[in-house]
């Protein structure tokens, strides 16, 4: 259906747009996420270390997210964007030099932190800026078709950009990935001042920024905490983001742990590369997906507990390697796969359901605390669920993980009988519902 346009833009022209710049940032950051954890041992750090630093990426999302949620809501989600690319630029270059010099686990404390700020410039403000300039453009689409289109660009990207960054790192060293992703944010944050512009939305220049970030947090806790629906899915966030990050990290040893070589830096890539296989299906198959339930929070739930299951399911397995020997292996990754496929049939519906209850005005601010309660969950659960990983093996760190993601369980029940209107799935929605 072709749409009016928006200051000479179009809903079709926004989502090019979208996915150009979704293409972009992970592609560059995905470089190292095959070989993130390895770069850390590598450095000298050890398990607990290493997902102790991951924790501090964490916990700069927690002290920034809201603050560049407000920026985004204030000043533009397009300059928010550059911002984060610049940023990432630069911690990404940090990290390297962090590498080269060996330095101690404060180091990459501070620059962890400095990472986690680079990405909460980006998390909200894409989302936020898209699903406004689609409603500025009359789009009368289903958001979780357009997500799972993001999805899929980024899960070509990722499985691409992993794959590539563990074979080079295999072929050269650790740092090279690094050096890759400097390049490619670089080319993010050009694309982003030539094609991005903030439609359906208008940045607040004419407030002083101190009025106008009180406003939109406090419009925030009105639309997010305050919004009942909202705030379950937010508390269910740090069970299932705390693990997911996590589990997804230490896939990359613990697949090395079964194939018996920790060396193979391109299977240690493989663990990415899964991740990124499952987001290019689950992307593909949401508009198929969605139409067996009628629900959203449904899905939601069904896919939460599932994946709580396989984690257990991976932890078994682990626990009985000797005995199994390569065919541990591969029932890890046949495992791992349905584990990232769930998890990405579920994230678009999960992102429809909250931005169609969200007011627009407050979007990014709110999606912002949203990615917040995910990153809290990693502060807690990276670290210690590193420890247990030292402590007893990585296949116990998973049986741990399993029951904690299942602790989300009850807070996904409670955003469904609220009722919301953003639950129900019908064949009408527009992408100016929530605003």
């Amino acid at each position: 259906m072709s749409t009016p346009p928006a200051n000479g833009h179009t809903a079709s022209q926004v989502q090019r747009v979208y996915l150009l710049l979704t293409l972009l940032t992970t592609l560059a950051t995905s470089f190292i996420w095959g070989v993130n954890t390895l770069f850390l041992l590598d450095a000298g750090l050890n398990n607990t270390e290493a997902f102790a630093a991951n924790a501090f990426f964490s916990v700069g999302m927690v002290l920034f997210e809201v603050p560049t949620g407000v920026v985004a809501d204030t000043r533009g989600r397009r300059f928010s964007f550059m911002l984060g690319a610049g940023v990432l630029l630069l911690s990404t270059l940090l990290y390297l030099v962090m590498w080269q010099i060996e330095a101690p686990f404060i180091g990459w404390a501070l620059s962890s932190i400095l990472l986690g700020l680079g990405f909460t410039f980006f998390s909200g403000a894409t989302e936020a800026w898209l699903v406004d300039a689609l409603g500025a453009t009359g789009f009368k689409g289903n958001l979780e078709t357009v997500f799972g289109r993001g999805q899929t660009i980024a899960g070509v990207a990722m499985l691409g950009g992993s794959v590539l960054g563990g074979v080079v790192a295999q072929m050269t060293n650790l740092g090279v990935p690094y050096v890759l992703r400097a390049l490619m944010l670089g080319v993010a944050l050009l694309a982003a001042f030539w094609f991005m512009r903030d439609l359906g939305f208008k940045p607040k220049t004419d407030m002083h920024t101190v009025d106008a970030m009180r406003d939109i947090t406090r419009g925030s806790i009105d639309g997010g905490l305050r919004n009942r629906p909202v705030r379950w899915m937010m508390l269910a966030a740090p069970f299932t983001g705390g693990v997911g990050i996590y589990v997804f990290y230490a896939m990359q040893p613990f697949l090395l742990e079964l194939y018996g070589d920790p060396t193979a830096y391109s299977i240690a890539g493989l663990a990415a590369a899964i991740v990124a296989g499952a987001q290019i299906v689950g992307g593909l198959s949401v508009p198929i997906v969605r139409r067996f339930f009628s629900l959203r929070t449904n899905a939601i739930f069904l896919a939460v507990a599932l994946e709580s299951i396989i984690l257990v399911a991976i932890a078994i397995i682990g626990f009985n390697m000797d005995g199994l020997g390569m065919t541990a292996f591969y029932l890890a990754v046949v495992l791992l796969v349905g584990w990232a496929l769930i998890g990405a049939i579920a994230r678009p519906i999960r992102q429809a359901f909250l931005n169609g209850i969200i007011p627009s005005e407050q979007r990014a601010t709110v999606l912002s605390f949203d990615s917040l309660m995910s990153s809290l969950g990693g502060v807690v659960a990276q670290p210690a669920l590193g420890r247990v990983a030292d402590m007893s093996g990585y296949a116990a760190s998973y049986l741990v993980s399993g029951v904690v993601s299942a602790l989300a369980l009850p807070f996904v029940f409670l955003a469904k009988r609220e009722h919301a209107p953003s639950d129900r799935i019908d064949s009408t929605e527009s992408a100016a519902a929530g605003g």
